[in-house]
């Protein structure tokens, strides 16, 4: 980016106020009466019916529209482990994304530490006060068992962006292709440049929608992703080719 460009994105996130997202009341609070509805003592009264019905916490709270968008800085952006707190304009940037394109309310949530035992711990213990959870820019191998953890240990959803979001655009994008090319997805042969969360993850829902296995090379820093090659981790095995190929050219 050029120097004003550089300029032009602080500004954006310092001015008017820090930040991207901002929270508001959704119910008057102008009155005595007002104030002892939203706190106490009316405030018991919906945590009563929460308590005797936990599914109430979608009828007196926002939970149901509440997604918490959460990373630890390890993945982030093209800008690699640059840690939890950098990742926050990030973070507050899909939450952005959420209220405008969606109306859905999400709040940052920035977990310190590179430890997947004690990431999972943590977010799992705080899901309850959420309708979803989005997780973000988490390296890879880490996001992959971090996303099963949770998706065991939460009764609300739970999405790994880097590896959904990007692997339906993908998708989507190559289906037209091929459509303009008059060609079919089983035949083709396909090129993944990158074997992190969002290209194995693409590479999976391609395979689902009737890609071959055997047609696709996936290349890591290292070349191609081959039988028998040393340093390959159990997810990126998933797409090992029996090749002699060795580089992306």
């Amino acid at each position: 980016m050029s120097d004003s460009a550089k300029q032009a994105a602080l500004d954006y996130h310092a001015l008017p106020i820090p930040g991207k997202i901002s929270v508001e009341l959704t119910t008057p609070a102008e009155t005595q009466n007002d104030l002892a509805l939203a706190y106490s003592p009316g405030v018991a009264e919906p945590c009563r019916a929460i308590h005797a019905s936990p599914e109430d916490a979608y009828t007196y709270t926002g939970k149901g529209n509440m997604v918490a968008v959460i990373s630890n800085g390890t993945a982030v952006l093209g800008l690699g482990d640059i840690g939890a707190l950098a990742s926050k304009p990030g973070r507050d940037g899909k939450a952005l994304l959420f209220k405008r394109f969606a109306g859905i309310n999400a709040i940052d949530v920035e977990v310190e530490t590179r430890d997947v035992d004690e990431f999972v711990d943590t977010v799992a213990r705080i899901a309850c006060s959420f309708g979803g959870i989005n997780l973000e820019d988490i390296k890879a191998p880490e996001c992959f068992e971090i996303e099963r953890q949770l998706i065991e240990r939460c009764d609300i959803p739970v999405f790994h962006d880097d590896q959904h979001g990007t692997a339906i655009v993908t998708a989507a994008g190559l289906v037209n292709a091929l459509e303009i090319q008059g060609k079919r997805l089983e035949d083709v042969r396909i090129v993944c440049l990158g074997a992190g969360a969002a290209a194995i993850a693409g590479m999976r829902l391609l395979v689902g929608m009737g890609a071959r296995r055997e047609n696709i090379f996936m290349l890591d820093r290292r070349g191609v992703i081959s039988v028998g090659r040393d340093g390959v981790n159990q997810y990126k095995a998933e797409f090992a080719n029996d090749t002699t190929l060795c580089s992306l050219a």
